[in-house]
């Protein structure tokens, strides 16, 4: 408890000092950046190190000043809630697609790379899937969830998918 209670006391710091930044960001959807993501509560997805950062991707730009992101992560998970994709140095990302949320592009780091067209389509095919078809997999280990309420979108031309 008193580590975690540390780690929100350093993220309000780096909190306070990025909500002082004036400069504008020009990003689009399909782009992915470091982003200032915090130390957050619960089952949220934090940043690391001592600027909480993250890679996240743009799913939908709102506005020049906010979008819809989705958290990445190099560790592979799989079921409804993981989205996995190349897109840096032909090593297997995964989109965090339950962890999605509004961003401020104030937290905008610097930008890493992109998703590439037919893997975004499928994200957000799954993702769709996910909040509006009751595709609720988080896991597929076997005798955890039926297997008709899992649907698997997997984008053919990036991965190999392993049976």
């Amino acid at each position: 408890m008193y580590d975690k209670s540390l780690k929100l006391n350093s993220w309000n710091d780096v909190k306070q000092n990025t909500q002082k930044i004036d400069k504008k960001v020009y990003f689009k959807e399909r782009d992915i950046f470091w982003l200032k993501i915090g130390e957050n509560i619960g089952f949220e997805q934090n940043g690391k190190g001592d600027k909480f950062q993250r890679p996240v991707l743009v799913l939908k730009r709102y506005t020049n000043d906010m979008f819809l992101g989705i958290p990445l992560s190099t560790t592979l998970r799989e079921g409804s809630f993981y989205f996995q994709f190349k897109f840096l140095d032909e090593k297997i990302s995964t989109a965090l697609l339950v962890q999605h949320k509004l961003f401020s592009s104030k937290r905008f780091i610097k930008k890493i790379g992109k998703i590439n067209e037919n893997d975004f389509r499928c994200l957000k095919k799954k993702l769709h899937n996910l909040i509006f078809e009751e595709d609720f997999c988080p896991s597929k280990k076997e005798g955890t969830i039926p297997k008709e309420n899992c649907i698997d979108i997997v984008a053919e031309s990036t991965l190999e998918v392993k049976n």
